[in-house]
C-alpha cells in the first residue's frame, strides 16, 4: 500500500489482480483498477497527481489521477520478473523500480525510457529513501547497501552473514535518521540491528513466528516497527549505539484477533 504525501488518498495492492484507490480521510473506496496479475507495489508522485503500480505483470502502470476515474495507464516495460518496488524520485517525472530480475531501473516518465540500470546479486526486495531524499537503502539478496542519490554511487554494502547462513534473503532494511545504525529483517523470523559504519551486528530481536517482510524506523529514531508473515506488527525500542547500550528488545505485538 502507498499513502500520498498529504495523506488524503491511498493505493492498495492485492493478489486478486487489482489495485484500489481510497479516500484516506473517510475510508471510502474510490476506484478499482484491474490488472492482469498480482499487484505487489505502488507509489505516489510528490504532487499526488499520478501514481504507479507494479507486480507480477513484470511492467509498471502509470495512472493519472484527476476528477474522474484514472484513464488507461501508460505501460513501462523493461523488467523481466516481478516488480516489487516503485518510488518517485525528486519530482513527478522520475521513477525508480526494482524487483526479482535483480535490477533497479530509473525512468524518465516524459519519454517512458530507462535512464539508468543497476544490477544486484539477488532479488531487490525493499528500497527506502531518507526524508531528505539523499540516501537510498536497498535490501537485495543477502545484502543491504546504501546509495547516494545525487551521484548514484554505492556508499556502503554489507552482507548479513547470519541471514545468509540460514539460506534466506533480506526482505527489508531501514536506516536510522541519524545514519549511525540500520535494521534489517528476512526469512529467518528475526530482526537485526547493525552499526552503519562497520556493519557490525548490535542486537538480534526475536519474536516473529514467520518471515519478516517490513522494517521501518519512526521519524524520531526512538523505535522501529517490523511486520511479518505471522500477522503481527511489532514495535521495538531503540537505543543508539553511542549511548553505550544495545537496543531494548522488548516488543509490543499488534496481532489481529482470531
Amino acid at each position: 500500500a502507498a499513502l500520498n504525501p498529504p495523506a488524503t488518498h491511498a493505493v492498495t495492492c492485492s493478489a486478486d489482480f487489482s489495485a484500489k484507490v481510497w479516500d484516506a480521510l473517510t475510508g471510502d473506496e474510490l476506484y478499482t483498477l484491474q490488472h492482469k496479475h498480482v499487484v505487489r507495489c505502488a507509489g505516489w508522485a510528490p504532487d499526488s497527481t499520478r501514481f504507479v503500480t507494479g507486480g507480477k505483470e513484470k511492467h509498471l502502470r502509470l495512472f493519472e489521477l484527476g476528477e474522474a476515474a484514472p484513464a488507461d495507464p501508460l505501460l513501462l516495460q523493461g523488467h523481466t520478473a516481478c516488480v516489487k518496488v516503485c518510488h518517485f524520485i525528486g519530482d513527478r517525472q522520475t521513477l525508480l523500480s526494482a524487483g526479482e530480475d535483480k535490477t533497479m531501473r530509473l525512468w524518465d516518465l516524459r519519454t517512458g525510457s530507462t535512464q539508468r540500470e543497476i544490477e544486484f546479486s539477488g532479488s531487490v526486495n525493499s528500497v527506502e529513501l531518507t526524508a531528505d531524499g539523499r540516501i537510498m537503502t536497498v535490501a537485495a539478496g543477502t545484502e543491504v547497501s546504501f546509495w547516494d542519490l545525487t551521484s548514484w554511487q554505492c556508499l556502503k554494502r554489507f552482507s548479513l552473514g547470519v541471514i545468509a547462513a540460514n539460506g534466506y534473503g533480506v526482505n527489508s532494511a531501514s536506516l536510522h535518521p541519524n545514519r549511525k545504525a540500520f535494521v534489517a529483517g528476512g526469512g529467518n523470523f528475526w530482526v537485526y540491528q547493525h552499526d552503519f559504519e562497520t556493519g557490525e551486528e548490535l542486537a538480534c530481536n526475536k519474536g516473529h513466528h514467520g518471515p519478516v517482510y517490513g522494517v521501518r524506523f519512526t521519524p524520531d529514531g526512538k523505535a522501529y516497527a517490523s511486520a511479518g508473515d505471522d500477522g503481527t506488527i511489532r514495535f521495538w525500542n531503540f537505543a543508539p549505539p553511542e549511548d553505550g547500550a544495545a537496543a531494548d528488545a522488548t516488543a509490543a505485538a499488534a496481532a489481529p484477533e482470531s
